[in-house]
């Protein structure tokens, strides 16, 4: 008799497992059943903007639904990522985002979130990285005679950056730490102003986005020293890298997908798998190798892995460096 009440407990316990597993799966395989907002920490026209767009265009038309960007400028992109966490854990809240507001979790002591426990990995896009460019007239004419002058005249090179704890910045404190050279820092308010006063020769290099410096590069306005990757792009094939000459040397910027906390797994499957899909689609690669970008595409837990090295490897060198926001 105990046996059989035994026998009949698992099979209606096993039952009610089942059921909960389909249920999930059938909420998911209706998902998204209302359109999803896609949430971006910058105004429009940038290249987080650009890229939400891009990858939201495609959603929409993969699922039926409208994946609608929204913009949430401010604080460097944690008001968009404090929006983002606190949404609920549905689907129905994405973020894109990228290095700059993975940096915001070392660089800011007060946030009231944490990036790294608050967000859960979806899918990364693209991988972004920066140019040393000079003014044509500037007299080092590669990366070794730019060390051997820095070196020859300590503090006496100017080296402009977007903004204290911004990928430039990052980019040319780790350039320092490996070459034991000491330039002047000089943050400006933005990109357009840093780029704006190296072709006016008020600053000396700059770390720049390679979409915001080639078209000065190609009309020889810009002197294109190296490339912060570990490979040479295909955007500027005879331009070295910085570690061709400085071993160990690579800053690469990147954007990805994120949802909150708890969102669940089958969901990010869903989306990493149409994102994935998106990656291959050649109109969007195209966009992505126009802005001196590659492809990058990934499984949740391969992005979330290389969250976690980046975090690491930018977490070491800012708190060496002492940058505070």
């Amino acid at each position: 008799m105990r046996s059989t009440c035994r026998r009949r407990f698992l099979r209606l316990t096993a039952a009610a497992a089942a059921l909960s597993v389909l249920t999930k799966v059938a909420r998911t395989q209706a998902y998204p059943t209302r359109s999803v907002r896609v949430i971006v920490g910058f105004p429009p026209g940038g290249s987080n903007d650009i890229h939400a767009r891009l990858i939201s265009e495609w959603l929409s038309n993969q699922f039926g639904r409208s994946f609608i960007v929204e913009n949430r400028p401010g604080a460097t992109g944690n008001i968009a990522t404090e929006a983002v966490v606190r949404s609920a854990p549905d689907g129905y809240t994405l973020h894109l985002c990228g290095s700059t507001e993975l940096r915001n979790e070392i660089l800011y002591d007060d946030l009231k979130f944490s990036f790294m426990r608050d967000t859960a990995p979806v899918a990364s896009l693209a991988l972004a990285p920066l140019v040393l460019v000079v003014h044509p007239s500037f007299s080092a004419r590669s990366v070794p005679e730019l060390i051997a002058m820095a070196k020859a005249n300590p503090e006496s090179i100017t080296v402009a950056s977007p903004g204290v704890g911004s990928a430039a910045h990052v980019s040319w404190e780790l350039f320092r730490s490996l070459t034991g050279t000491r330039m002047l820092h000089v943050p400006y308010r933005g990109g357009a102003l840093a780029l704006t006063d190296l072709l006016g020769q008020r600053v000396q290099i700059y770390f720049s986005t390679i979409a915001d410096a080639m078209e000065h590069v190609k009309a020889g306005k810009l002197r294109a020293l190296a490339v912060t990757s570990a490979a040479r792009v295909h955007a500027l094939p005879d331009t070295p890298t910085v570690g061709e000459f400085v071993a160990g040397y690579e800053s690469v910027g990147w954007l990805g997908v994120v949802a909150p906390r708890n969102t669940p797994t089958m969901i990010i499957d869903l989306l990493n798998a149409a994102i994935n899909a998106g990656l291959t689609d050649p109109k969007i690669k195209q966009i992505i190798t126009d802005w001196g970008e590659d492809v990058f595409a990934s499984s949740p837990a391969e992005f979330g892995k290389f969250i976690v090295d980046e975090n690491a490897k930018w977490g070491k060198l800012i708190r060496a460096a002492n940058i505070k926001l």
